[in-house]
C-alpha cells in the first residue's frame, strides 16, 4: 500500500476564493516505510488571485508576491503531478492520501487536478487525517483510564505529546510533509 503524505500552503482558507501557492508530497510504501518519490513546488498564481489573499494565512506561511513569480503555472504543476502519479502506479485501493487536514487539502488539490480527472485516473478518494489516527491510538491506549477532558489535535500538539519538535516556521509545504511523516511514524510506534 502506498500513502501520499501531502501538504499545501494557500492564499487563504476559503477554497472558493483562495488558491494553492505551494504543494509538496512524498509517496511512501507504508509496508517498508520507504519514500519512493517526492515532489515540491511553488505554484505561480496571477496577481488578481494574490490580491484576494488572507493576510493571516500569509503571515503563517510567510509568502510574498515575489515568491510566486518563481513558481510554476498551475497547469504545469497539474501535469507534473499527473505524470508522477501515473509513473508510481497511484490507484484507488492501492494508495491513500494522508494529511493533517484532508478536507482543506483535498478542496485545494481539486483546483490543481479536477475531481473528474482524478476519477478518470482512478486515483484514491480516501483522504486520511493524522488527527483521527492520533485520536484512535490515544483512545485505544487509555486502558480504562478516563480520556482527557480536552485534547488538542493540531499537528504541533501531537508532536509535543510524542516529544517531537514543532513544525518549522514559517510554514512551508515540504516542512509540513516532513513533520506529518515524523508524527505519523510516532503514532504507529505507540
Amino acid at each position: 500500500m502506498l500513502a501520499i503524505f501531502l501538504d499545501q500552503e494557500t492564499t487563504g482558507l476559503d477554497s472558493q476564493r483562495h488558491r494553492t501557492i505551494e504543494i509538496a508530497f512524498k509517496i511512501v510504501d507504508v509496508s517498508t516505510d520507504e519514500v519512493l518519490a517526492s515532489y515540491e513546488t511553488i505554484v505561480r498564481q496571477p496577481r488578481e488571485v494574490w490580491e484576494l489573499h488572507d493576510p493571516s494565512s500569509i503571515q503563517v506561511n510567510g509568502f510574498k508576491w515575489e515568491d510566486l513569480e518563481s513558481g510554476k503555472p498551475p497547469a504545469q504543476v497539474s501535469s507534473e503531478i499527473r505524470e508522477l502519479f501515473i509513473k508510481m502506479g497511484i490507484k484507488r485501493g492501492q494508495a491513500v492520501f494522508i494529511c493533517q487536514n484532508p478536507s482543506f487539502d483535498r478542496a485545494f488539490f481539486n483546483h490543481l487536478i479536477h475531481v473528474d480527472e482524478q476519477e478518470r485516473l482512478n486515483w484514491p478518494y480516501h483522504w486520511l487525517d493524522l488527527a483521527s489516527m492520533y485520536w484512535f491510538v490515544r483512545m485505544s491506549s487509555a486502558n480504562g483510564e478516563p480520556f482527557p477532558e480536552k485534547i488538542i489535535l493540531s499537528k504541533d500538539s501531537i508532536a509535543e505529546y510524542y516529544g517531537l519538535p514543532p513544525e518549522a516556521k514559517p510554514h512551508k509545504a515540504v516542512n509540513g510533509v516532513d513533520h506529518l511523516l515524523l508524527c505519523y511514524r510516532s503514532i504507529l510506534r505507540e
